[in-house]
């Protein structure tokens, strides 16, 4: 325990709001430190989704959640289908909001998931463990590793027990947290971070950003209407009028509006390239006249 904290309930609330901003940034250092893992683990997750394979989080507790948070927002913010990104918590829907008891001792549930899954080869499991311990995590990277599935293992500590059982072990050192043994703080910030990286940097490789910008993005509602016109506006230069037209010429997809504006082309000639080039925009672009590939 670092005993900066010993009287965290003595200090004025500035003082603990600045020693918990201070400490934070120990999360950041540590998924920093764990980049070259986190790199291997992308371009498998990458290589497998391109053979149409999905990315499955699992976790109890806190890290359970984080996973079902950044899987659930994959189809929105890239426009993917809902099955390729999932999210799986020991205790089922039930724990997002309360405590499942002894769920997370439960190594053969873990296992059982995958099963139930039908996780294959071309598949990619990231099991995701502050304490690196978490028997229901252990026993799902095992079943994955069985199965041929790239396991990846994500823990809060050096050495944890579930790295043995991965193909890829993460380990994101960001303890001892503020509140002692409380792993929803530095550790699930540290989680948040790597999953952010593996589930956005593999939606960038699969060709769904243009640049920073996110071509696939689900115009649901106003707010994301008015970003997709923003985006087309941005990619292509074109006024406000350019963009809205194209919009409503690809039925809202953005991806489409731009190669429309820079290309000139209709948008079932555009729609054939970027089929063509399994809507990798760039590649498309360049095989219609309208930008270089490597631009």
């Amino acid at each position: 325990m670092d005993p900066r904290f010993a009287e965290l309930d003595r200090l004025d609330t500035r003082d603990q709001v600045r020693l918990m901003a201070e400490h934070g940034h120990r999360a950041v250092d540590a998924v920093a430190e764990a980049s070259e893992s986190i790199a291997r683990a992308v371009d498998g997750i990458v290589e497998r989704m391109r053979q149409g394979g999905r990315l499955i989080y699992l976790g109890a507790g806190s890290p359970g959640r984080i996973g079902v948070l950044d899987a659930s927002e994959i189809p929105p913010t890239f426009g993917a289908d809902p099955g390729l990104v999932v999210g799986v918590i020991a205790g089922g829907d039930r724990a997002l909001r309360a405590a499942v008891e002894n769920a997370e001792d439960d190594a053969e549930a873990g296992a059982a998931e995958l099963a139930e899954l039908e996780v294959g080869p071309l598949d990619s499991v990231v099991g995701i463990s502050a304490s690196g311990r978490t028997p229901y995590v252990i026993g799902a990277l095992r079943e994955a590793r069985a199965r041929g599935a790239l396991a990846i293992g994500v823990a809060g500590n050096r050495s944890a027990q579930l790295s043995a059982d991965a193909d890829i072990a993460i380990e994101a050192e960001a303890a001892p947290e503020i509140v002692a043994g409380s792993t929803r703080l530095n550790s699930g910030t540290a989680q948040k971070l790597v999953l952010n990286m593996l589930s956005t940097l593999a939606m960038v490789k699969l060709g769904k950003v243009y640049g920073n910008l996110m071509v696939d993005v689900q115009s649901t509602n106003e707010k994301l209407r008015a970003r997709a016109e923003r985006i087309v506006i941005t990619a292509t230069g074109c006024t406000a009028e350019t963009a809205a037209r194209a919009l409503a010429a690809a039925d809202g997809s953005v991806k489409l509006a731009i190669g429309i504006v820079m290309t000139g082309s209709d948008a079932e000639a555009m729609r054939r390239a970027l089929q063509a080039a399994h809507g990798d925009l760039r590649t498309a672009l360049a095989a219609a006249g309208g930008e270089d590939a490597g631009a």
